[in-house]
């Protein structure tokens, strides 16, 4: 990987975006794509652009055959993020499962007496109001915001901020019809049915959890659904 490309990967991954990497089996020419932009000493004609993009959009390293040759595409991509918005008690067993398929968590609320060290040991903990920690920290393909408090003043702007952005996977927990109620708000805001249509509420796979352990697995299941599969089954 030559030096330019390099810094055009390291600064990807400070800045939480996604990267293809490029390498022709023949030659060992490489081209990085980096949103619209591209920089290395591989030509490729359009065709072969887009089936690099759709291995990128995939997230899956493979080799592709393009008019011009066998090209290897690298999905470099940082690490997942999820937001979890509310110290409540199912958060503790699901940073703990989060973190355990490799996503980097982050606990938001500005109740400090909930998020502290004792009841999240190693993780990160933000104690803004949602809106303003998730402005800052910028939620992005890679990313999936989960609002569990129950309360609309701290959930409606953390699910606002999500819809904003491109994160692969919102939910938020609660009732039918506390979801209903949190809809009608988000409407007041200006959002429509296709954003509301984003929010998996109530979160998590219908598989009759009743504990935070429970629950949290459901959680955890319908993210790896919706980033794998581009979907999620009904919720209860």
């Amino acid at each position: 990987m030559k030096g330019r490309i390099l810094d055009r990967v390291v600064a990807a991954g400070r800045e939480h975006r996604s990267v293809a990497l490029a390498t022709e089996l023949s030659t060992g020419r490489q081209l990085l794509l980096d949103g619209s932009a591209a920089e290395g000493d591989l030509t490729l004609g359009e065709a072969a652009i887009g089936s690099i993009r759709e291995v990128w959009r995939a997230g899956r390293n493979r080799t592709v055959d393009t008019p011009e040759g066998r090209v290897f595409v690298e999905v470099l991509t940082p690490p997942m993020r999820a937001f979890v918005v509310g110290a409540v008690h199912i958060a503790q067993p699901l940073a703990q499962m989060l973190a355990m398929v490799d996503y980097a968590v982050t606990v938001i609320d500005p109740r400090g007496a909930f998020a502290t060290q004792a009841r999240f040991p190693g993780v990160e903990l933000v104690s803004e109001w949602p809106d303003e920690a998730l402005e800052r920290l910028h939620p992005d393909r890679g990313s999936a915001v989960l609002a569990l408090t129950h309360d609309p003043k701290i959930d409606d702007p953390a699910l606002a901020a999500a819809l904003r952005s491109e994160c692969f996977y919102i939910g938020a927990l609660g009732s039918r019809r506390n979801h209903a109620a949190r809809c009608a708000r988000l409407k007041e805001q200006g959002f429509g049915d296709a954003d509301l249509a984003r929010i998996h509420g109530p979160i998590g796979l219908a598989i009759g959890a009743v504990s935070p352990a429970e629950v949290a697995t459901s959680i955890v299941a319908e993210m790896i659904q919706v980033l794998r599969q581009g979907k999620a089954a009904e919720a209860v």
